[in-house]
This record gives structure tokens, sequence and C-alpha cells, in this order.
């Protein structure tokens, strides 16, 4: 070993096909099919101590906000896929936590990847760009010539803990992540909630469930969100319905405008808000039950004065105005991003793989696919048009950006049968999966074409509403 200018000790070089950047969900994902699908070696490497990302440091009564059946790696299930008996999530699928989400791809890693032999795994080391990384530890230096670089850590997610809040606090005040609030011993005067996306939904819900008084709660919301039912993202749901007959429901397609739109969506179940006399203008792919829409409607202090600027000694200031407070009372900071908006860039660009969402959403699932696509198909061209991004929403809008994105790659991997036939095996995806035996009725084809004819018109409404968006 020799000593680098900067300090650092240098290793002797390693080799693999591919260099994983990140150990996180979409990183294990994509390694996970690579070894399936090809005979590749690769290393991987995180600054975490075990894999799992943002998992790792997430707070500790999180959950999967989706069935923990579509969640994990493609070769090995999370969970007995039981369907939970009591809380809020009663009568669906479950939802794996934190810790079993941790446990999982660490078994992963422990019982299939490493004893491959194909796998090499640095964990609490810094990727510092051009095939280098620096142990945390150590600080020894190591050098690796690979094929390909994967990035998967270009989503960016971020939970509160990972940072402090993004606003001064007066020092007599107590402003902490929601990773704290299973350390609370004492009862507090009060508890503001400081952010309206999902982990401030989890905040509520966790302080409603453990005794609080929703008239206890003040929950600051900048925006209002449009929330996911999440009763509508169950196993076999879909072709189970297919295979109904159909009711008169408006559908999507027959939509006159926008705003029109939102109000088929929430009439049919599809969408939901927390406040019925308020318009969202969010939608970040948040899911709820309807035991939890109605558990946060009981929280009748909701601050709709933008974002927080400051927590001073006897106030909380606002873009537009402020509320008192007092160092009695306990502030929750769930305002960061943990699913950030970021710009498409091209996921193939030579010797360089950028992991993002191709499905809305659907991080996991996305890392898996693009994995079998760099594994079966040659040409760059080719893997970039089959794996166009498509970023995560921010707002009401968006739900068209991404619902459209979603339906135009789906459109383009119909034509592909090799990746249909991955599809319908792939135990990530619900949403190809075969019908069961005698679910292939005349009722089911036809509520197939009916489905097929009405993706056309969604497609033709959303790039006109779309353009005369951007024209506005």
């Amino acid at each position: 070993m020799n000593q680098s200018e900067a300090g650092h000790i240098e290793a002797e070089c390693l080799e693999a096909d591919y260099l994983v950047v990140g150990a996180g969900a979409m990183g294990m994902a994509f390694t996970d099919v690579l070894m399936t699908e090809t005979n590749a070696t690769v290393i991987m490497v995180d600054r975490n101590h075990k894999p799992g990302g943002h998992w790792t440091t997430a707070y500790p009564f999180v959950r999967l906000h989706q069935p923990s059946a579509f969640y994990g790696v493609n070769s090995k299930p999370l969970g007995e896929n039981k369907i939970d008996q009591v809380g809020f999530n009663k009568g669906l699928y479950e939802l794996a936590s934190a810790q079993e989400v941790v446990s999982y791809f660490e078994q992963v890693m422990r019982e299939q990847f490493l004893p491959s032999g194909r796998v090499r795994y640095f964990p609490m080391c810094d990727y510092e760009g051009d095939g280098h990384f620096v142990s945390c530890i150590s600080g020894e230096v190591t050098k690796v010539k690979a094929g390909k670089i994967v990035d998967s850590t270009y989503m960016n997610v971020t939970v509160p803990s990972m940072r402090p809040p993004p606003f001064p606090v007066a020092n007599s005040m107590t402003c902490l992540p929601l990773n704290d609030l299973v350390k609370v011993t004492t009862p507090k005067e009060g508890y503001v909630v400081i952010g309206a996306g999902k982990t401030g939904m989890d905040a509520c819900l966790f302080l409603l469930a453990n005794g609080a008084s929703p008239d206890d709660i003040c929950w600051i919301m900048s925006r209002d969100s449009w929330i996911l039912n999440r009763a509508n993202l169950q196993p076999e749901l879909i072709t189970e319905e297919l295979a109904s007959p159909r009711t008169g429901e408006r559908n999507q397609w027959d939509a006159k405008d926008t705003n029109d739109l939102f109000d088929i969506l929430e009439s049919s179940g599809q969408l939901l808000r927390i406040d019925p006399d308020v318009k969202p203008t969010m939608y970040r792919c948040a899911t709820v039950t309807m035991a939890e829409i109605e558990a946060l409607r009981s929280i009748k202090n909701v601050v709709r004065m933008g974002h927080v600027t400051e927590i001073t000694n006897s106030e909380i200031t606002l873009d537009e105005g402020s509320i008192p407070t007092t160092a009695n009372v306990l502030h929750i900071d769930c305002t960061a991003d943990a699913l950030a908006t970021r710009p498409s860039v091209p996921v193939f660009s030579g010797n360089q793989l950028t992991l993002q969402t191709v499905r809305t959403c659907q991080q996991v699932f996305s890392a898996a696919f693009i994995a079998f696509v760099e594994a079966t198909i040659e040409e760059e061209d080719e893997k970039n048009r089959l794996c166009t991004p498509v970023p995560h929403p921010d707002s009401d809008i968006d739900w068209l950006r991404t619902t459209l994105g979603t339906m135009q790659n789906g459109g383009i991997w119909a034509s592909v049968p090799k990746l249909q036939q991955w599809l319908m095996k792939s135990r990530l995806d619900p949403f190809t999966q075969p019908p069961k035996e005698g679910e292939s009725t005349p009722q089911f084809a036809e509520n197939v074409g009916d489905m097929l004819k009405g993706a056309i018109r969604v497609n033709e409404l959303y790039t006109q509403w779309l353009g005369e968006q951007e024209q506005a």
C-alpha cells in the first residue's frame, strides 16, 4: 500500500464487470436481476453499514406504503403475503416495517449475493467518482476497474433524520425529526407536525395511535395532497376486476377537462383527499386507507400558510403569517423530500447507468426492469427507448405527466416479446400478471379491450391537457 497525496492509503486495483454505487433498494434490485440474468461480477459500494439505503435511518414506525408483495428484489419474496388483521391497514395485504425491510436486504446480501462469489460488497465507504472509493473507517482508497458504473443514488431519497430542519429554530425550542417521536417520555403541551406529505401523515397517525388527542395536534400543511387509495393497490386486484362485469361509473377517459378528471378519479375511489373542501395542488404517490383518512380528518387545527420559515421563542413564522407556540410544545420536522423530482437523464450513457423510475413511483421495479434491459438488449439507443424515465411527481398536474409516461412506456414494452415474458413472471410487477385459471372469460376479454381503447383516449387527452398547461 502507498500513501496518496491526499493522505489516504491506496490499495490495489479491483476489477469487476459492474461497479454499483449504493446498496439501497434500487441498487439491490438492479444487482439481483443482473445476477439472475447474467454471469457478471459486481462490486457494490455503500456509505451505510448495511444494505437498505434510507431504510437504515428511517423512522422506527415507518412501513411500506404498498404491499410487501411488490417490494424488494425480484428473486426473493418479502413478507408472507398475509392480510393485516389489526391497525389502520386492517383487511389489506401486509406492509413491511423498516426493520423487516433492512433485515430482508441484509439476508439477500448475505445469503444470495455474497455466497455466489460474483458480488463483493464494501459498506462504510464513500464513492468519490472515477472508479475510486474511500473507507470511512480506515481511509483506505480502493480503485475499481469496471466495465460499467451504475449510479443507484441519483433519486436522492432523503428522510428528516439525515439533515437538520431547513429553517432556524430558537435554542429554547424543541424541533425533532419524527424518528425521535418514539423517545418521548413525558406528555407535551401540544404537538406541531410540520410537513404535508406522507411523512407528516405518518407522524399524525403515530400520535393518534399512541393516545394523543386530535385537539393536541397542530398540522402545518403547506399544500393539500391527492392521495392514492391503498385498497386499489392489492395483489391480484387488477385481474379480478377485469374478470368482473363493468359498472356504469365514469372513467378518466370520459373527462371533459382536468377538473372533471380529478372529480372522476375521486368519485371512483382512485384518489382521496383529507379535506373535502380544499382542492389539492400536490400529488406525491402517498397511499392511505380509509381508516387513516378518517383519523387524519379528526385533526381540525390545520395551518395553511405556506412553509415554515422560522421557529422563534414565541411563534412559528410561515410564508403567509405566523402562529403562537411555546417551549412546552414538541415541533416535529417532517419536511424532507423523500421522493425528490429529479431532472431526467439518459439511463444508459456509454459505460454509465443512472437508475431512475421508468414506471411512476415504482423504484425497485424500475431498477429490476433496467437490469433486465441491460442484460438482454445490446444497442444503447434501444435501451434508452425502453427505459424512458418517469420523474417523481410533485404537483397535481404531475398525475397526468407520470400516468402518461408510464402508459407510453408500457405501450413500448408490449411490442418486445422478451420484455413481456419477463414482466409476466416478475414478482415486482403487479400490473402485467396473466389471468388465473378460469378468469379468461369473454367478459375478461371485453374489459381488456375497453381498457385498451380507454388508454388510447387517455393518452390523447393527457397529451392535449399537458400541452395547454405548457402554453398557459
